[in-house]
């Protein structure tokens, strides 16, 4: 295995990271039988970068990794995240993340997480996130409940203006650079170096189109779907596991701390932590960049439309201090961070 810095923290984690959404039954349902021999499985490997969500499997996930990982809590890096509960419930106040972040706590049996995250921003309203959501993070950061704090989502021009208006130690994209994309260092990558915030990568295997099933809620156009279809024929063609391709592309990245792979079983393990060493042939990555090529950077709609790239207005987002005492209260946390905004 091979570890990074995570951008100013100082925490040194694994390059791929175990990504829990599967325990969530979210691609499918896999028995919990095994989840103690998985888990081990991936510290063996010397994964010890953990992510997880309460809306996966609305805090399923959380139960079985936070069991699973009992005997090893003081050996990984756990991160969950916040404000998302279910496909379109969403929670991005102060009181709601307070308390469900005690949920979680409890399901994951913790009394503090490394890394709190809030979920797919794009789904919020921005001044909300930032002049409340945001600040209800950093209390808990002063409380001890978390070590660090971040975002998550899917538009990089979104994650952007917020790593540039609110002090963050990470920030997670998915989808937006491996096999199908590299969009994400049009406008994010730089801002996050710039600013010392931890780079999370995720979704290598574009959110499972590569993988052994592509689930029905998938949002990806069907050029997108057939495009991947083809890169996967091209690999097993040649003996070739998708999923190792898929991550080595994403193991590329200079800047990226670490990029998360949704794992359900031990075998998908084993093909991640195989990307470290592979070796792809001129004629497979010119295969797959012919298949992939008429839907480069193909993106599809996710969250509010005013959140999308191209679209986003970042000055929109600004609000003086009695503004935003007024509509998201007064309380010590607003008080404390609202200085550190442009």
């Amino acid at each position: 295995m091979r570890y990074r810095i995570l951008g100013n923290t100082g925490v040194s984690i694994s390059v791929i990271g175990f990504g829990a959404s599967p325990l969530g039954n979210v691609f499918g349902t896999i028995s919990s039988s095994s989840d103690s021999v998985l888990i081990d499985a991936a510290i063996d490997k010397g994964i010890n970068f953990f992510d997880v969500s309460p809306y996966y499997g609305l805090g399923l996930a959380e139960e079985r990794l936070g069991t699973a990982l009992t005997p090893h809590r003081q050996e990984v890096v756990l991160a969950t995240k916040c404000g998302r509960c279910d496909v379109d419930d969403f929670d991005f106040s102060a009181g709601g993340i307070t308390s469900r972040l005690e949920a979680s706590l409890r399901r994951l049996r913790t009394d503090a997480v490394d890394l709190l995250q809030l979920h797919d921003i794009e789904f919020g309203d921005v001044k909300q996130v930032i002049h409340e959501a945001l600040p209800a993070l950093a209390e808990l950061k002063r409380q001890g409940k978390a070590r660090f704090i971040g975002i998550t989502g899917y538009w990089s021009g979104l994650l952007a203006g917020v790593v540039q208006s609110f002090p963050l130690d990470t920030v997670l994209n998915y989808c937006r650079w491996n096999l199908f994309a590299d969009d994400m260092d049009i406008r994010l990558t730089p801002v996050a170096k710039a600013n010392g915030v931890g780079l999370i990568n995720a979704s290598p295997l574009h959110m499972g189109l590569i993988g052994s099933s592509i689930p029905d809620w998938h949002p990806a156009p069907q050029s997108v779907r057939v495009a991947a279809a083809d890169v996967k024929s091209a690999c097993q063609k040649r003996e070739v596991d998708p999923a190792t391709v898929a991550v080595w592309r994403c193991l590329q990245h200079p800047m990226v701390a670490s990029t998360l792979v949704g794992m359900a079983d031990v075998s998908q393990v084993a093909s991640s932590c195989t990307a470290l060493e592979f070796q792809p042939d001129d004629d497979l990555l010119a295969t797959i960049t012919e298949a992939i090529s008429p839907v480069y950077n193909t993106v599809w709609s996710q969250g509010r439309p005013q959140n999308q790239d191209g679209v986003f207005d970042r000055s929109l987002i600004f609000m003086d201090h009695d503004e935003a005492a007024d509509q998201y209260g007064s309380s010590a946390t607003v008080e404390s961070t609202l200085g550190c905004w442009e």
